[in-house]
C-alpha cells in the first residue's frame, strides 16, 4: 500500500483529477481508483507513465512499488526476511539474477499468450496489463511489424500460414483479431479443415488443435454476425466447439468503455470447460472528443479541404431556414445518384453534421460525416480518419491513438498515412484489457482452482 498511498497523496496535492492519470495509463477511471486503493497491481513499465503524469521522481515511486512487492512475497515469512535481504545484496545474487526483474502479481504462475494478426499490438498491451507473457506474435504487414518492434522490441513473425503449429512455443491464451472471410461448406464433411481451409481462421484452428490452450480471445467486425446470413459466425462457433471449446460472444461498443468512438465489435472468449463468463459492463458514462483533442493543434496538413469547408459553411448559413439543407448538385453528372437525387446536410441532436444523397429517409445514402468536440467519433477505419466541423480539421495521429486507447508515448515510426491505417485496423485497447481481465479471472476461479 506504500505505492498506492504515495500516488494518491501526490495527485491530491497537485489537485489532479483521477481522469488525467487514468488517461495517461489508457485505462478507465474505476480501474485507476482500484490502483490508488491498492486493490489492483500495476506493471513496472507503468510506473514511468504515472511518474510523468504526476511530475515526480520515477525512482522514488519504484522503491515504494518494489517494497510492496517484497512485502507480498514475504508475507508470513517474516522470520527469514533479513536472510533474504542479505542474499539479495550478495555478489552471487548479482551475478545470477536476470537482466530484467520479473516480479509477478498474485497469479502463482504467469500465463503465456500468443498474439496472432497482431497489428501494432493492442492485444499485447492487454497482455502486459494482465501479467501475461507473450511468447509469439505474427503479422504479415511489414509496416505494422515496424510499429510492433518499436514498442515491444521484437519483430512479429510474418505469414502465419507458413508457420508450423509445432514451431510455436506452448501457451495458455490465443488472441487474434482475424480478418472476416467467407467459408464454404464441403458436402457432408465436418472437420474444420473442410469448412475453413483457405481462410486465416483455418490457421487459428490448426494452432488450437495442436496446442489446446486453456483460453481463446477473438475480435472481429460487427458485420461478422450477419455475414452470409449468419453462416460465417455459425462456422466459427461450430469449429471452436468441435475443437473442444465453449465460446461466449457479444457485440460491445468502445463508446461504453471510456473511448469517444462508436466502434462496435464482435468479441469472443472461449474456454476448454463449460463455465459461466460475464463480459465487462458498460462504464455508464460517455466521454467526448473534447477529452482527447489538443485544441491548440493547428497543423495545416490536418485541415479539411476547401470544398468540404465551403459545404459546412453553406449548411450553417442556411440551417435556420430549413432543417435539411439542400446543396448544389451542378458539379455532379445528371446520371449519378448525387446528380439525380441531390446532396443534403442535416445536423443531428448530438451536434454532428451528416451529408447524404437524397432527402427521403428511406433512400438516404450517407456521403460524409463530421463530428464535433462535444460528441463522439464514428468508427476509425483504415481509410477514414474522423473529422470535426467545429475545429475544421481531422484528428492528428496523437488524437487517433487516444481514440483507440493507446498511450501517448506509444511509438508509431511510420508515415502519418500508415499510422492512420494501423490505428484504424487496431483493436480498442481499454475494452480488450477489461475483457482479458474478466477472462483470466474466470479461468482462475472456475477452471484452475
Amino acid at each position: 500500500m506504500l505505492f498506492a498511498n504515495k500516488i494518491r497523496s501526490l495527485r491530491e496535492e497537485k489537485k489532479l483529477p483521477q481522469r488525467e492519470i487514468a488517461a495517461a495509463l489508457s485505462i478507465d477511471i474505476p480501474m485507476y481508483s482500484r490502483i490508488e486503493r491498492g486493490e489492483r497491481p500495476i506493471k513496472r513499465e507503468q510506473i514511468k507513465v504515472i511518474a510523468d503524469a504526476l511530475e515526480t521522481d520515477e525512482s522514488e515511486l519504484l522503491k515504494l512499488w518494489l517494497a510492496d512487492q517484497i512485502a507480498v512475497l514475504l508475507k508470513g515469512e517474516e522470520d527469514i526476511f533479513n536472510d533474504v535481504l542479505d542474499i539479495a545484496k550478495s555478489d552471487i545474487y548479482k551475478m545470477a539474477r536476470p537482466k530484467k526483474m520479473n516480479i509477478k502479481n498474485t497469479q502463482s504462475t504467469q500465463l503465456r499468450g500468443i498474439d496472432l494478426f497482431c497489428g501494432i499490438g493492442g492485444f499485447r498491451l492487454a497482455m502486459i496489463d494482465n501479467n501475461v507473457e507473450c511468447v509469439f506474435s505474427s503479422d504479415i504487414d511489414k509496416f505494422a511489424q515496424k510499429t510492433y518492434e518499436a514498442n515491444f522490441h521484437e519483430i512479429p513473425t510474418g505469414d502465419i500460414t507458413k508457420v508450423a503449429a509445432e514451431d510455436i512455443p506452448s501457451f495458455d491464451i490465443l488472441t487474434a483479431g482475424f480478418p472476416c472471410q467467407p467459408f464454404s461448406y464441403a458436402g457432408e464433411k465436418k472437420g474444420f479443415e473442410d469448412t475453413t481451409r483457405g481462410t486465416l481462421f483455418f490457421d487459428i484452428c490448426r494452432i488450437l488443435k495442436h496446442h489446446k490452450p486453456a483460453m481463446v480471445f477473438l475480435e472481429n467486425v460487427k458485420g461478422l454476425v450477419s455475414h452470409k446470413n449468419g453462416e460465417t459466425l455459425h462456422i466459427i462457433l461450430d469449429n471452436l466447439k468441435k475443437l473442444g471449446y465453449y465460446p461466449h460472444w457479444k457485440i460491445l461498443s468502445s463508446l461504453d468503455f471510456g473511448l469517444p468512438q462508436k466502434r462496435e465489435r464482435w468479441y469472443c472468449v472461449a474456454f476448454k470447460q463449460n463455465v459461466p463468463f460475464d463480459f465487462p459492463k458498460p462504464l455508464g458514462s460517455h466521454p467526448t472528443l473534447r477529452d482527447i483533442i489538443d485544441i491548440n493543434e493547428n497543423s495545416p496538413q490536418l485541415s479539411i479541404s476547401k470544398f468540404e469547408l465551403d459545404r459546412i459553411d453553406y449548411h450553417f448559413a442556411h440551417c435556420k431556414e430549413r432543417e435539411r439543407v439542400q446543396h448544389s448538385n451542378d458539379k455532379y453528372a445528371s446520371n449519378t445518384k448525387k446528380g439525380k437525387y441531390g446532396v443534403f446536410s442535416f445536423q443531428k441532436p448530438d451536434g454532428s453534421l451528416r451529408f447524404h444523397v437524397g432527402d427521403h429517409a428511406k433512400t438516404q445514402i450517407q456521403e460524409a460525416f463530421y463530428s464535433c468536440l462535444d460528441t463522439y467519433a464514428p468508427t476509425i477505419i483504415a481509410n477514414r480518419t474522423p473529422k470535426l466541423w467545429d475545429i475544421r480539421r481531422k484528428l492528428s495521429v496523437l488524437e487517433a491513438k487516444r481514440l483507440q486507447g493507446f498511450p501517448d508515448d506509444f511509438i508509431i515510426p511510420v508515415s502519418d498515412a500508415q499510422a492512420y491505417k494501423q490505428l484504424g485496423n487496431s483493436v480498442s485497447v481499454p475494452i480488450i484489457k477489461m475483457i482479458m481481465s474478466n477472462m483470466i479471472a474466470t479461468y482462475e476461479k472456475e477452471i484452475k482452482k
